[in-house]
């Protein structure tokens, strides 16, 4: 169950990298993003230990573990201007997940692309699609099939991300 959760918490960091491909005038900065899942509201059934053991492997994999609850995680994002100004996914969040995206679209302020893992915890593939409502908010849904530490997973996550502050003093732009 732990290595399904944190397979799926990659998964879910992936519409933060489509959110770069939108043609909007995406804003650098601060940005807050907001994921929920079915699976994410089973996290209070996680013994503390466990969800330690969880965090410690989240930085082994290199990533920080977003604030977890009610079934939705939030973490802060830095999204620099060049980021900003991308019209792909950055290869580290890529690299990160252990997936790739490919048939990545963008038609004015939407976005859509497909994605597939294939990696020792995760493999399978999945969409990301969302929408810019304005260049300091977002709201996507990512849909995902596939095997997560040998076991079958198919799973959705809703999305959302807002323009917090032009500055990102307190967070690192490569999380």
């Amino acid at each position: 169950m732990r290595k399904i959760f944190l397979s799926f918490v990659f998964v879910c960091s992936l519409p933060v990298l489509t959110a770069h491909s939108a043609e909007s005038n995406m804003r650098p900065g601060l940005w807050e993003m907001t994921t929920t899942s079915d699976i994410l509201k089973l996290v209070p059934q996680i013994p503390p230990d466990q969800m330690q053991n969880l965090m410690n492997l989240a930085k082994q994999n290199g990533f920080d573990m977003p604030q977890i609850q009610n079934g939705a995680a939030t973490s802060k994002v830095c999204i620099t201007q060049q980021m900003a100004d991308q019209k792909i996914p950055p290869d580290f969040y890529q690299n990160q997940s252990g997936c790739s995206a490919k048939n990545a679209t963008h038609i004015g302020n939407k976005y859509r692309l497909e994605f597939v893992c294939e990696n020792a915890n995760l493999k399978g593939n999945g969409t990301a699609e969302g929408v810019f409502t304005s260049s300091e908010r977002f709201s996507g849904r990512t849909e995902f099939d596939g095997v997560a530490q040998g076991n079958p997973i198919r799973e959705h996550a809703d999305t959302s991300g807002r323009w917090v502050s032009a500055n990102c003093k307190t967070v690192n732009s490569t999380q």
